[in-house]
């Protein structure tokens, strides 16, 4: 990120998780600096310098904060850098990274430090162990699926990440001081959909719930995603497991309703990781609003669509690929390929839906196809080439999508990739990273719609730090009449 102070201020007012340890806020009237998440009471604008490390700051004279203690921020403090990777570990770790059976050492090895790093770094960034971190998030999704679903207990048990029911009511009295059976009779009993399961994703308001599902179905892949009047659905294959799920809005609760098939129990975390991604629904659409709508370009187009979010990836290889594919070709164009490349490669499945049939292809299947076969759905070799290079990058892990991930990095490791350029890797940090200030500024949409020269939007962007990727938006809203030739893939 760019050291922009008055971007940073803004990031400041939103507490911002995403740019910890970016960035460092010296207060003039206190001498102490700070982290972005710092829940002190936020400074007033004349009060603040910004650093780009700790060290700049305590150069400066700045003392560092006992609240938030800048000595663990990730990234850029003057400690052991393994810290940015136990937060990454974190985020894996929520979304189920040590359950159906995933070891500590895997984990740490799929990070490039050993289990006693992982450990060690965990303990002084977050004052937990990456177990009792796991035992956490099992508890918190067990009670979330004792009230929301009428699961049976012993599946919930497993749902949620337990290992055996004994271990999962011995937790629950342990932390709770009662058994799970008398939480579900204090619940109500849950609720459920058929046999199906119901659970809930709560959401800062506003919500552009349909600007947001436009968006998706412009861009849906035909057989893996669909888009009716009022929900976004699409079929899921994490590790071993398959299934569809349903995402509808609930707006009088300020909720998404996720219903999923009973078969994606073994994977929720994952599953609802993914989604919060998809639709964005940590993003403080009022701090946002209030600096886009600062900027006159920008006015219109944030009062017409409140609450706009910037959709994510449910699943990072596949927002990737489909990036690829939109280079140079209209979204409706890159949508069709797109269709044939998941009939070709995907794997069929049988679901409750005539839309959805086919998974979506993994790394493994493109890396493995002949430049020829991929070539066959309407694409130049060159082109092809380049899925088959990104599928192997990813395959080998050179790429990364997991939770967590440095976005320049990994924008850094695909532009050495043959055939990806500026743009796509701009909007695969944009989505498929869920990178707040991405701007793909060699789009032909953004252009148009901004009225702008690309050099005079390249300059207008910065008045928008760091909430590019929301500006993107906004202009991309504009032009959903869908007859703009754009690499908005």
């Amino acid at each position: 990120m760019t050291i922009d102070d008055n971007a940073c201020y803004r990031a400041l007012s939103a507490r911002d998780s995403r740019f910890d340890g970016l960035y460092f806020t010296g207060v003039r009237t206190t001498g102490i600096y700070c982290r972005p998440v710092c829940t002190a009471k936020t400074p007033a604008r004349s009060s603040c310098r910004f650093f780009a490390s700790a060290a700049l700051a305590e150069q400066a004279g700045f003392r560092p904060c006992l609240r938030c203690r800048p000595e663990l921020a990730p990234g850029h403090s003057p400690v052991d850098s393994t810290r940015t990777l136990a937060r990454a570990a974190a985020a894996r770790i929520e979304a189920g990274a040590l359950n159906d059976g995933e070891s500590l050492e895997s984990l740490a090895g799929s990070l490039r430090i050993s289990s006693r790093q992982l450990r060690r770094a965990m303990r002084r960034e977050l004052g937990v162990s990456p177990v009792e971190l796991a035992q956490t998030c099992r508890l918190l999704l067990a009670r979330r699926l004792i009230a929301d679903s009428r699961l049976p207990l012993v599946q919930v048990a497993f749902a949620a990440g337990f290992e055996s029911v004994r271990r999962f009511n011995a937790a629950f009295r342990s932390h709770y001081r009662l058994t799970p059976t008398t939480m579900r009779r204090a619940s109500g009993g849950g609720n459920a959909v058929g046999e199906n399961l119901r659970l809930l994703l709560g959401y800062r308001p506003p919500l552009a719930w349909n600007a947001l599902l436009r968006f998706l179905a412009a861009r849906a892949i035909a057989g893996v995603e669909c888009v009716t009047a009022d929900a976004y659905h699409r079929t899921v294959a994490i590790g071993k497991h398959r299934g569809w799920l349903s995402v509808r809005q609930f707006s009088e609760k300020n909720q998404l309703v996720v219903e999923l098939a009973p078969s994606l129990a073994p994977v929720l975390p994952q599953v609802l990781a993914r989604l919060r991604s998809l639709f964005d629904v940590d993003a403080r659409p009022d701090v946002i609003a209030m600096h886009l709508a600062a900027d006159e370009r920008l006015a219109a187009a944030v009062r017409r669509e409140p609450g706009l979010r910037v959709p994510g990836a449910f699943d990072g290889f596949e927002l990737s690929w489909r990036a690829v594919l939109g280079q140079q070709v209209s979204v409706r164009g890159a949508s069709t390929l797109a269709a044939r490349l998941a009939e070709r490669l995907g794997e069929p499945i049988a679901t409750s839906l005539p839309c959805l049939n086919r998974l979506t292809p993994p790394p493994a299947a493109i890396a493995a196809a002949r430049t020829s076969t991929i070539s066959g759905i309407g694409l130049p070799s060159a082109r092809a080439e380049t899925l088959r290079g990104l599928a192997k990058a990813v395959e080998r892990g050179t790429i990364s999508f997991e939770p967590g991930v440095d976005p320049a990095e990994t924008e850094d490791s695909l532009l050495q990739l043959a055939g990806i350029g500026p743009w796509t890797a701009a909007y695969i940090a944009m989505r498929g990273l869920h990178w707040p200030d991405a701007f793909p500024v060699g789009d032909l949409g953004l252009v148009k719609a901004s009225g702008l020269s690309k050099r005079k939007l390249i300059e207008a962007t910065e008045l928008w730090r760091p909430w590019r990727a929301y500006a993107a938006m906004h202009l991309w809203e504009t032009l959903h009449d869908g007859n703009v030739r754009s690499t908005t893939a």
